[in-house]
């Protein structure tokens, strides 16, 4: 007989109680704990298992002296996806286990079973959420069916592995962990410790076979990921699929990845046909006008190694009910207190008395500080209510004392907005070091305070 325990699991941090507590000790969050009822299976019943562990083994480890081991010779998995290849770092890793998480509906069935129709391995799509013929007709919306893409649906992981040995497959998706359940747990699915034991074994099967495993992951109304924090800590790879279902472009961004940056971005349009890539992020990052207006301004920003421009739009009105208003979308509120803060004290400028309003245009966040001289510009010109010309675009990061600060890899902010047919660009007088403006077209102007941007600009 298996033996049957009564634990209480935080579903925060994954912690262990004999009993129910209010306030984790671990974490120290309130009222997360919950009951779980955890069956031990007996040494047969170990012996009896689906799949051996063993049989997909390359023998026992031993410790090998470090000169000894050859890096670099990992052969990775090559999609035929830009995007996806671009935020893991080049490619899926044999054995690697990739966690993609997002809200619902945004399209993450979508992606993965349109990467699995355009490999051309073996691929095995187990799906816990939905039929056969529904991902049929998923299929059938998005191309041409591939012969070499198996669908399973099934939740009891040992079924599932016993097939991935008998398949063999070059990938492996898995959707979604929190429909898996394991026949040696007696929890309901989705709970920790189903969620815990079903990611152990996966991550288990991927390291003994080289299979390299995508699980899909749901998120909780605060946008992390649902089960234990564990979670995040088993698997190698944590992509965030992020997006507004109102609009059409989506996000897919490293959390976490173990083989490569974690700053890496992948952008794609939601089309009828299924997701497309947009290797011009600029595209959709730009707003297209037929008349100069004031309170725009165009940042040369980077996510990872790539350059993006980005149009940034402020409205400066006169406060009408008292306490002014500072509103912010896709930036962060307290460095836009802080900016106009520095335009007020350094600059001179009446903001005290304004409502403030920024937005970020294609609904991307942006964390770059090079980003702060685009929108001390748009504040200015929406103020003035005098336009910047849409040929000119800025790099720079804006200091308290009002100093235009130096940022990194100008020249490749640079060769984009010149490639784009940008006219003129402003970086800080500080950037110059090193840098060939003879090689580029664009005109480069280097500044140094805020006073001199706004001489620049509307004197």
């Amino acid at each position: 007989m298996a033996k049957v325990k009564t634990v209480f699991i935080c579903t925060n941090c994954g912690v262990n109680s004999p009993k129910w507590v209010g306030k984790c000790p671990s974490c120290e969050e309130w009222n997360t704990y919950v009951e779980e009822v955890i069956t031990k299976p007996t040494k047969q019943e170990e012996k009896s298992r689906a799949w051996n562990h063993d049989s997909g083994s390359k023998g026992s480890p031993r410790p090998i002296p470090l000169p000894e081991i050859k890096a670099g010779t990992t052969q990775r998995i090559v999609t035929d996806d830009g995007e996806f290849n671009r935020v893991l770092g080049g490619g899926f890793v044999p054995g690697s286990v990739i966690l993609i998480g997002g809200a619902p509906g945004i399209g993450k069935s979508t992606l993965l079973l349109q990467l699995a129709l355009n490999l051309s391995g073996t691929i095995l799509y187990c799906s816990g959420e939905e039929s056969e013929e529904q991902i049929k007709l998923r299929a059938d919306r998005l191309g041409p069916n591939q012969p070499n893409c198996y669908i399973l649906t099934e939740t009891n992981t040992s079924k599932i592995l016993t097939h991935a040995q008998q398949v063999a497959p070059q990938l492996m998706i898995v959707d979604s962990i929190q429909t898996l359940s394991s026949p040696y747990i007696e929890s309901a699915p989705g709970s920790v410790s189903q969620v815990r034991e079903c990611a152990a074994d996966l991550q288990r099967f991927a390291k003994e076979t080289n299979i390299p495993i995508v699980i899909i992951g749901h998120i909780t109304k605060e946008g992390s990921i649902a089960g234990p924090k564990l979670l995040e800590h088993i698997v190698d790879v944590v992509l965030q699929f992020e997006g507004d279902r109102n609009y059409s472009y989506r996000i897919l961004r490293t959390i976490k990845n173990r083989f490569g940056s974690t700053d890496e971005l992948g952008i794609y349009e939601m089309q009828a046909s299924g997701l497309r890539e947009v290797s011009n992020p600029s595209e959709l990052l730009l707003s297209q006008k037929d008349e100069d207006l004031s309170g725009s301004a165009v940042s040369a920003t980077m996510e990872g190694l790539r350059p993006m421009l980005i149009e940034v739009q402020a409205l400066v009105a006169t406060a009408v009910y008292g306490t002014p208003q500072r509103t912010a979308t896709g930036f962060d509120l307290r460095r836009l207190s802080m900016l106009l803060a520095v335009l007020e004290k350094r600059g001179g400028l009446p903001f005290g008395q304004n409502d403030v309003f920024l937005n970020i245009a294609g609904g991307i966040r942006v964390d770059d500080p090079a980003i702060d001289l685009a929108i001390v510009s748009a504040l200015m010109s929406s103020l003035e209510d005098i336009a910047i010309p849409t040929d000119i675009c800025f790099a720079g990061e804006v200091g308290l004392s009002g100093e235009i600060r130096a940022v990194n890899r100008v020249e490749q902010r640079i060769q984009e907005a010149d490639r784009l047919g940008f006219k003129e660009i402003f970086i800080s007088k500080y950037n110059t070091k090193g840098l060939d403006t003879k090689r580029y077209q664009i005109k480069i102007t280097t500044i140094g305070k805020i006073e001199e941007l706004y001489r620049a600009l509307f004197e």
